[in-house]
């Protein structure tokens, strides 16, 4: 990116309107005190819409308001205006035209682009001897739509000349300190598109690597310049070596290298000795290909040896990708792609199967105006909104077009290119979604069950009114324990949102071809030869069914008949079938080494499931329940003086304690009563207190202290906790009559959401009973209207129904474990199979239906 001094050195923009400094000096004048200077933590958005995918390659270009920083499309900038008043904003647009051609025909010689200062995410176009690029860039002031070409340093005044310069010098976004986290996003090496590769003949075999200048056989480095194959040292991933790799950059100068046994059809370690950080290559796949390496048939392993050797044939890589059929590309709504930001592919595959869904459609992108009309002021730290912007990007068809006709394109060359955006990038709902979270806000890959269950907690947490669509997936499990020795019973009810099915290797059909395959594929090992045919184990599903309707040890299990510890037994049933049912086949187990490691099976899935004959029974004639006595709770004696003799305000209630037993699928209100009855001593010794008192009747209601005047609130509000007397603060509810809600409403949407400013806006959007004016004099008169909102909580709300359900979409897994591989969608639409493989969609030939990790049932209707 350009400094300033050369960006405001550009000639002005032919079509600008000339004026005198004076007059544009006097237009700006009004709109100083708006006009800031991004400081140091601000996030400037240049490249993406806060509302939709547009960008400055979009044909309206984008707008980037100059005191947020927040972005928006042609389509949405007219919103944040009549919200926030701002009016100034600079709009960015790259223009792509076909470059002139030479006598001989060809293009020119490619030079650099002085137009381009803009720091864009780059297409396969961008480095085509075929086009050039040209960046603009000018303040446009609302609502009169008054330009001003930049640069104009002349006639700016001084303050905006710096605004304007330091909003086009700024970084990503998604930038961090911290390496650890995926925002942290490596930087494209400048070396990487004029990378000099001696044609020496050099070609790296698939396994058996070793250093050139010693024994070493981990951490090795190929130079993509000579093909050198050399031990690394501390750099980058921090693995032992003699850094031999180091030393051969410093004799020859060739600065980039690629750490062996981390290709894989989505990247790899990257190493820049001259620019000294791990970097991007994004000709990576043509610079392996120069040393004999296919980057798209290859797959990261532990020891630095790639399983490449396995025939393609029988590879879950080629099989579950359908590598070797061509496929038919699919346009149009409901398949577009989602670009893989690096190891992102487990979010997009849950995210395509999430959206194709009716329940989340609706619940999001049919609520869009709505939604996107009430946002916050930030509206890239909403979940809602982040949500539907995705959701309308997956279904709208708008960035999943067929590409022109050829002939169409010549005509359109011969003025201005306009490239088909094919394809989303999920970067700011993964920025937000994972925002906090130690394992998704990392670069690293991670498992699509974690973050599917991850995401119906954000849903939950942030529902939409009344209306919440991961209700769908939510379903009772009746858990019977006997005590072994007595025979008594217990029966509980628990909520969860997947049937996870052990994989029965026992009840493999094909055992004989199992134990001869892994003789055979040891003693290859041993001999460093090629790895036979690979045979994977058949499990019929039947047998992953049983193996989960079958009775299960329980561990520490204590009789309150024996009032000791004894032998139990549980067994799970459906207390109610789920309106979705989502099937996680466990395939992924740990080693001795503690490292996850994967049962590389087939299960024959069933396109129709019926699991009517695990629904839960209840207490059976016969059945004596055990008695409902309580274990005594274990308390550190360092704590039971703090315990006995402080209780706490329920203000002071330890919330991240809270929050990471309701991750764990405990009720909020249950987890509040913990925290708050083991005085604040930590999740740990509050989780023993839910296992004690799970089966009493108000363990979910909310936490009532006498003394208190009723329940304690759920959670601090923006502008502090409620009110003794439930009022909400006066603060927030003059903020909602300031919009033109009548007081009434807004006392009876804040005492609904607990004082949470944006939850009372959307229950007032959702309770358009509460506008009637009856209703507001009836509220008004009604010294106790506070009892509506105070009324008993129900049950987890659950869609019960038949047990029977039909397979519509499943996301599979390539790899050894969830740290490691690659993940696909496929999803059956309008009749037939579609593979959503990150930006790519096709046309799916044969579904590996046996080879997937998550299922998605819808139910058949009765």
């Amino acid at each position: 990116m350009q400094r300033r001094g050369a960006l405001f050195g550009m000639p002005g923009g032919s079509g600008s309107r000339k004026m005198a400094a004076g007059d544009i000096g006097e237009l700006l004048v009004p709109h100083m005190p708006k006009i800031r200077v991004p400081r140091s933590g601000d996030r400037v958005y240049k490249n993406e819409c806060a509302f939709s995918y547009d960008s400055p390659n979009s044909e309206g270009g984008l707008y980037v308001c100059m005191n947020t920083f927040l972005a928006f499309g042609r389509e949405h900038v007219e919103r944040h205006f009549r919200k926030t008043g701002q009016s100034v904003y600079m709009h960015l647009k790259r223009h792509v035209r076909e470059k002139v051609k030479g006598a001989s025909g060809g293009a020119l010689p490619k030079r650099r682009n002085s137009k381009m200062f803009l720091d864009l995410d780059t297409d396969d176009d961008l480095n085509s001897d075929d086009y050039e690029y040209e960046d603009e860039a000018k303040l446009v002031i609302f609502p009169d739509h008054y330009e001003i070409a930049l640069p104009n340093i002349e006639e700016l005044p001084a303050l905006v000349t710096i605004a304007c310069d330091a909003v086009l010098n700024s970084k990503s976004p998604y930038r961090k300190q911290d390496p650890d986290t995926w925002e942290n996003e490596l930087p494209v090496s400048k070396y990487a598109n004029n990378l000099t590769q001696l044609d020496n003949g050099v070609r790296i075999p698939p396994s058996g690597w070793k250093c050139a200048r010693c024994d070493l056989r981990e951490n090795l480095w190929l130079n993509l310049t000579d093909g050198s194959v050399l031990c690394g040292k501390w750099f980058f991933d921090n693995s032992g070596g003699n850094g031999h790799a180091l030393e051969h950059y410093r004799d020859m100068g060739y600065p980039l290298a690629v750490k062996l046994g981390t290709i894989t059809p989505d990247g790899a370690d990257v190493y820049s000795f001259q620019e000294e950080e791990p970097v991007l290559d994004p000709h990576l796949a043509k610079h392996l290909a120069h040393f004999g390496i296919d980057m798209l048939h290859m797959h990261g392993t532990e020891n630095g040896l790639r399983d490449n050797d396995i025939k393609p044939r029988v590879s879950e890589w080629e099989v579950i990708q359908e590598t070797g059929t061509k496929l038919k590309p699919m346009y149009g709504s409901g398949y577009t792609g989602l670009k893989n930001l690096g190891n992102s592919c487990y979010l997009s595959s849950v995210m395509q199967a999430i959206f194709s869904i009716p329940e989340f459609q609706r619940a999001y992108v049919g609520n869009l105006p709505r939604i996107f009309d009430y946002s916050p002021l930030d509206p890239t730290q909403d979940f809602n909104t982040q949500m539907t912007k995705l959701g309308h990007g997956l279904l709208s068809g708008q960035y999943s077009k067929p590409p022109v006709k050829s002939e169409l394109i010549e005509q359109v060359m011969k003025e201005e290119h306009k490239p088909q955006q094919n394809g989303i990038s999920p970067r700011m709902f993964k920025a937000f979604v994972s925002k906090s979270h130690p394992e998704f806000s990392s670069n690293r890959q991670q498992d699509a069950q974690e973050f599917f269950l991850h995401l119906v907690n954000l849903v939950e947490r942030n529902r939409i009114g009344s209306e919440n669509p991961s209700d769908v997936f939510r379903f009772l499990v009746e858990e019977r324990i006997q005590c072994c020795q007595t025979r008594k019973v217990r029966y509980m009810e628990r909520v969860d949102y997947l049937m996870q099915l052990p994989v029965a290797m026992e009840a493999a059909t094909n055992k004989d071809e199992l134990i001869a395959y892994e003789l055979t594929r040891r003693e290859a090992e041993a001999n460093r030869r090629p790895l036979p045919e690979l045979v994977r184990a058949k499990i019929p599903f039947s047998a992953c069914l049983q193996a989960f309707s079958e009775p299960e040890n329980v561990d520490d299990f204590w009789s309150s008949a024996l009032q000791a510890k004894s032998a139990g037994v549980k067994t799970s049933r459906f207390a109610s079938f789920p309106e979705y049912l989502v099937v996680q086949i466990k395939k992924f187990t740990f080693g001795l080494d503690w490292v996850p490691k994967k049962f590389d099976v087939s299960v024959d899935m069933p396109d129709l499931l019926d699991i009517n004959h695990l629904r839960a029974r209840g207490l059976q004639p016969g059945e004596e329940e055990l008695p409902d006595i309580s274990p005594p709770i274990v308390i550190p004696d360092d704590s039971k003086d703090r315990l006995m003799n402080q209780l706490i305000d329920p203000s002071d209630i330890d919330e991240s304690s809270v929050m990471q037993l309701a991750e764990m699928g405990f009720p909020l209100e249950a987890c509040r009563k913990a925290v708050y009855f083991t005085g604040n001593m930590g999740a740990e010794v509050a989780f023993n207190w839910i296992i004690v008192h799970m089966e009493e009747p108000d363990f979910a209601e909310p936490l009532t202290i006498p003394g208190y005047g009723g329940a304690a609130s759920a959670g601090a509000s923006l502008f502090g906790a409620t009110g003794l007397d439930n009022q909400p603060p006066e603060e927030i509810v003059a903020i909602i009559t300031s919009m033109g809600f009548h007081r009434t409403q807004a006392v009876q949407a804040l005492r609904a959401t607990d004082s949470n400013l944006e939850r009372a806006l959307d229950w007032i959007f959702s309770h358009p009973e509460c506008e009637d004016s009856d209703f507001v004099v009836t509220m008004e008169n009604n010294a106790n209207a506070n009892i509506i909102s105070e009324a008993k909580p129900e049950g987890p709300r659950v869609k019960d129904g038949s047990g029977m359900y039909e397979l519509f979409a499943f996301i599979s897994h390539m790899g050894t474990s969830t740290m490691s591989g690659h993940y696909v969608c496929h999803i059956k639409k309008e009749g037939r199979w579609v593979i959503y493989n990150d930006h790519k969609v096709c046309a799916s030939e044969r579904p590996p239906k046996d080879l997937g990790y998550m299922y998605f049932y819808r139910r058949i209707p009765s």
